[in-house]
């Protein structure tokens, strides 16, 4: 958990309670004047992709909690080249402090100097999994060639266009010499898609996956044609709450977060 900052008894604090205070009244006011965090005040805007999402909400509430921060986070994705990427915010001047993405992506925009050098983290990482409608039969993904059979099989296949959907699109589908079988059937509207019914399969970070609604966990992809994703986080350059971010990016390497984000699918880093 991040240290709350101690702000000390200021010697010419005092108060003179009347006959009107009630003694537990002052007690209170004097407590919460002790106590508040130097920052509480603070407003943080976090822009998030989909990978880190699960454990962030859990533990988010926590650190506003224990430190008075308010923290406001929208989504978007690593990478790709839509609109709502996390670096194509940035780029039109989305006002944001921290973000909290893929570490490729992360990486694209250190090299804008877009990102406050030093302060990346790395905070975990996931592999790749693949879910179906819940109720639908689970197929076989145990081997290379029963993962490529059920994708063959399936009517259509889903994943995000970002991190993920680059390394399907251009490494993995050309490997095992499906991309043209495939290209019919994909949209990248993601693991929604199959527990509305419109997709048949979803191919996602096991953390986006885990505890998705509507859908079937049925494991990770083969280690041979694996991909682990990791997910960083770091101060956008120019936020001026750049304490108050350094104490989110601190926060979400403590116990707490640990264990939201082993909760979700992830494995936390050191």
């Amino acid at each position: 958990m991040a240290g709350l900052v101690d702000c000390g008894a200021s010697p010419y604090f005092q108060v003179r309670p009347n006959k009107k205070t009630p003694r537990f009244g002052w007690a209170v006011v004097i407590a919460a004047a002790l106590g508040l965090p130097s920052q509480s005040f603070a407003q943080l805007k976090v822009i998030i992709s989909g990978g880190f999402s699960a454990p962030y909400e859990q533990v988010a509430p926590q650190f506003e909690k224990s430190t008075g921060i308010t923290v406001t986070a929208t989504r978007g994705a690593s990478q790709g080249t839509g609109p709502n990427t996390i670096g194509a915010q940035l780029r039109r001047g989305v006002p944001a402090d921290v973000v909290i993405m893929s570490r490729e992506g992360l990486n694209d925009l250190i090299a804008e100097r877009r990102i406050v050098p030093g302060t990346d983290v790395d905070l975990a990482q996931t592999p790749l999994g693949l879910s179906v409608r819940s109720g639908a039969p689970k197929p076989d993904i145990s081997t290379v060639e029963t993962f490529k059979k059920a994708l063959l099989d399936a009517k259509s296949v889903t994943f995000p266009a970002s991190t993920t959907g680059i390394y399907l699109i251009t490494k993995l589908f050309p490997r095992l010499g499906i991309a043209n079988d495939l290209a019919g059937k994909i949209t990248n509207t993601g693991v929604a898609a199959v527990a509305k019914g419109d997709a048949e399969i979803a191919i996602q970070p096991v953390s986006e996956l885990l505890l998705a609604p509507g859908a079937d966990f049925v494991g990770t992809l083969p280690n041979e044609v694996q991909y682990i994703s990791v997910f960083s986080a770091a101060i956008v350059a120019g936020s001026k709450e750049a304490e108050a971010s350094k104490r989110l990016i601190a926060f979400l390497k403590t116990e707490s977060a640990v264990k939201a984000i082993r909760a979700s699918g992830m494995d936390p880093l050191k």
